[in-house]
């Protein structure tokens, strides 16, 4: 695959619907942005008809199909942002590991890294654009079909998620742990496969803004596992450097930096020094109280997140009071509303659809009396 190189040649369209970027770039808003996270995928039916029976993998490297899954559910929700469809796992692939299945199918990687010497097998000088075109192909096509009509994300997995996907093969089983005591076994190797992905993280998230994403996520799934000791040793370290080489990067060719998002699920006892980390936006699973957030995180950066994704299979009343109960926690400023992982895939869209416009009513009717 060739780099981001489209039928189109113009310059995008321009933007008509700046809400999120003004909430991550802390500027006032009138009333609280809302996307969803994994917004594109299985629970719309509209998804299920277009993939048909083609492999998930195959779908990532299908432009046009890219685009249009990321584009169907702004085609049925006042959304405020569409994120590229696409996976965390495409930086591995490009490392060289080999895929055995799809993701949900079994173990993902045919021969997961398993001791020091393994780390020798990856690639890390691939070529970007030959790898992983794709994605930035579908960036840039996606951002002239959505016409300006809401922000693109872009987003890649973190340095220690994407190791324990490459160590522990997560869908095959009971490998829990293998990862963490990779990094205490195997340390050099450890901070230097750490560092092989950075690297590569750092490449793709540039890729993909000079493509035209206009904001970008880094999820760090499996975060809270280290607990604060090897978090801090090994992990934030990582994500500041991603932070901080990505608009170094961005600038050495001529690109304007966009909001960075760090999602690190879990982390509640790093809450304070990843909002210090280089990220405009801190995402929160919904295992953390939205008033301490506010309280640890301070006035510096936006808060994102955080209502559990099994309150989309609550009764619409119970959404709606759900929805109240979080706007007056976060208030309505510095503040883009989410869930607080992924959307499951049995829910229901109506309720998603209750969801959103709850964001949206109440945080306009909460900023009228303020």
């Amino acid at each position: 695959m060739s780099g981001p190189v489209t039928v189109y040649s113009k310059p995008f369209p321009p933007l008509k619907h700046d809400l999120l970027l003004r909430a991550a770039r802390g500027e006032k808003t009138e009333r609280v942005p809302v996307w969803v996270m994994r917004q594109a995928g299985r629970y719309l039916p509209e998804y299920r008809v277009a993939k048909g029976n083609k492999k998930f993998f195959e779908t990532c490297r299908d432009p046009e199909l890219v685009s249009e899954l990321t584009i169907q559910p702004i085609n049925r929700f006042p959304l405020d942002a569409a994120i590229i469809f696409s996976d965390i796992l495409v930086i591995p692939i490009a490392l060289g590991m080999k895929v055995a299945n799809d993701p949900g199918e079994g173990p993902v990687f045919a021969e997961p890294i398993q001791k020091a010497e393994d780390v020798d097998k990856l690639n890390p000088d691939f070529d970007i654009l030959a790898e992983l075109g794709y994605v930035y192909e579908a960036i840039t096509l996606t951002r002239h079909k959505l016409d300006g009509r809401v922000p693109l994300f872009g987003f890649s997995g973190a340095p220690f998620t994407l190791l324990r996907f490459m160590i522990e093969n997560v869908s095959a089983g009971p490998n829990v742990g293998r990862a963490r005591r990779f990094l205490v076994e195997c340390p050099e190797s450890s901070i230097r496969l750490l560092n092989i992905l950075k690297d590569a993280i750092v490449r793709h998230l540039v890729e993909q803004i000079i493509a035209g994403a206009q904001i970008v996520q880094v999820f760090d799934s499996y975060a809270g596992e280290l607990g604060p000791g090897l978090f801090f040793r090994y992990e934030l370290p990582m994500l500041k450097a991603i932070a901080y080489e990505v608009r170094e990067k961005l600038a050495e060719r001529k690109t304007d930096a966009v909001p960075m998002v760090i999602f690190a699920k879990d982390a509640h006892f790093a809450i304070e020094e990843l909002s210090k980390s280089g990220y405009e936006v801190v995402g929160l699973d919904w295992t953390i109280q939205p008033l301490h957030a506010r309280r640890v995180a301070g006035s510096k950066v936006t808060l994102q997140g955080n209502m559990d994704p099994v309150m989309m299979f609550a009764s619409k009343d119970e959404i709606r009071k759900g929805v109240k109960e979080m706007l007056e926690k976060f208030g309505t400023q510095r503040y883009i509303a989410n869930l607080g992982h992924g959307i499951l895939k049995d829910t229901n869209p109506d309720h998603l659809a209750e969801f959103i416009n709850a964001v949206h009513t109440y945080s306009e009717d909460m900023n009228a009396v303020s």
